[in-house]
C-alpha cells in the first residue's frame, strides 16, 4: 500500500491538471448541447490560442495570464464569426454537414499553423512557472494551483450567463427545443454563433492557462481535445457538471496511472475508461437517455 506522503501529491496533481481538462471538455460540450455536433476544430483552435499566447508575450510581453482577458474575447469573436458565416451557411442546415466543415476547417488551421511556424516546439520562460507553494507535506506548483481556480471562475461564470441572461436562457431553449424557440422569435443562428463562440473562448483561456508550464507547436492542441472527448463521453454529451466531474476524475485517473505503470502509459487508464463508460452507460453519467 502507497504511503500518503506520495498518494496525495498524485492525487492532487491529478485535480489540478483535470481541472483544465475540464475547461477545454467545457467548450466542446457546451457546443454539442446547442449544436448537436462534435466540434473537429476545437483542437486547432486550442493550438491557435497557444500559439496566439505565445506571441502576445513574446512580441508585446503580455503575460499569459494577462493576455487571457485579451484572448478571450478574441476568441469569442473568432467563433461566433466561423460559427454564423462559414460554419453555418457551408452545412446548409445538416448536422452530417457541419461535422465534414469542422474536420476542414481543423486540417486548415493546422497546416497553416504548420506552414508560418513549422514543427518547432516553443515555450515561454516566466519567472513563476517552476514556483512552489509548501503545503508541509508537498508542494503545489503555482501555474496549475492558479489553473485550478481559474477554471471554476470560469465554470460559475458561464454558470451565472446561462442561469440569469437572456442569452443564457436562448442558449438552453435552442438546446431544448430548435423549432419551438424559433417559433418564440429566437433567432438561432445567432444563438447557434454565440454558443460556438463561448466553446471557443474556453480553449482560449485553457490555452493561456497552460503555456506558463507547456510547450505549442503546430499538434499541440490535439492530445488535450482527445482527453477531453473522453471526458465528454464520460461526463454525459452535452452536460456541463458532467465535463467539470468528469475532467477531475480522468486528470486523477491519469496521475495514479502515471505513478503505477509510467508517465509513458499514463493515459491508459483514460481510455480504458472510455471504453467501458461505452459499454456499459454510453450517455454517460450525467447525460439523459435518448
Amino acid at each position: 500500500m502507497l504511503s500518503p506522503v506520495i498518494l496525495i501529491p498524485v492525487l492532487l496533481n491529478g485535480l489540478m491538471t483535470g481541472a483544465v481538462y475540464a475547461l477545454i471538455a467545457l467548450g466542446l460540450t457546451l457546443i454539442y448541447g446547442v449544436l448537436h455536433i462534435i466540434n473537429f476544430a476545437h483542437g486547432a483552435m486550442l493550438t491557435a490560442a497557444m500559439f496566439a499566447c505565445y506571441f502576445a508575450f513574446k512580441t508585446l510581453g503580455i503575460d499569459p495570464y494577462l493576455s487571457l482577458f485579451v484572448l478571450a474575447p478574441v476568441f469569442f469573436a473568432l467563433g461566433y464569426v466561423l460559427q454564423r458565416f462559414v460554419i453555418g451557411p457551408a452545412s446548409h442546415g445538416e448536422d452530417r454537414n457541419m461535422l465534414l466543415v469542422t474536420l476542414g476547417l481543423a486540417v486548415v488551421i493546422e497546416n497553416a499553423l504548420l506552414v508560418n511556424f513549422r514543427g518547432d516546439t516553443r515555450t515561454i520562460d516566466v519567472p513563476y512557472a517552476f514556483a512552489t507553494i509548501n503545503l508541509g507535506f508537498t508542494f503545489l506548483a503555482v501555474p496549475r494551483l492558479v489553473g485550478f481556480v481559474a477554471v471554476f471562475v470560469v465554470a460559475i461564470a458561464l454558470w451565472l450567463i446561462m442561469s440569469l441572461t437572456d442569452t443564457g436562457r436562448a442558449i438552453r431553449a435552442v438546446a431544448k427545443e430548435k423549432l419551438g424557440a424559433q417559433l418564440q422569435g429566437i433567432d438561432v443562428p445567432h444563438i447557434y454563433a454565440v454558443t460556438f463562440g463561448l466553446g471557443t473562448a474556453c480553449v482560449a483561456i485553457a490555452a493561456c492557462l497552460l503555456m506558463p508550464s507547456y510547450y505549442v507547436n503546430p499538434g499541440a492542441g490535439n492530445a488535450f481535445v482527445l482527453v477531453a472527448f473522453t471526458i465528454v463521453v464520460l461526463g454525459g454529451m452535452g452536460s456541463v457538471p458532467g465535463a467539470l466531474i468528469g475532467g477531475l476524475t480522468i486528470g486523477v485517473v491519469e496521475s495514479l496511472c502515471s505513478l503505477f505503470l509510467g508517465d509513458s502509459l499514463g493515459q491508459v487508464g483514460i481510455f480504458l475508461i472510455f471504453i467501458a463508460v461505452l459499454l456499459v452507460r454510453p450517455q454517460g453519467l450525467f447525460g439523459a437517455k435518448a
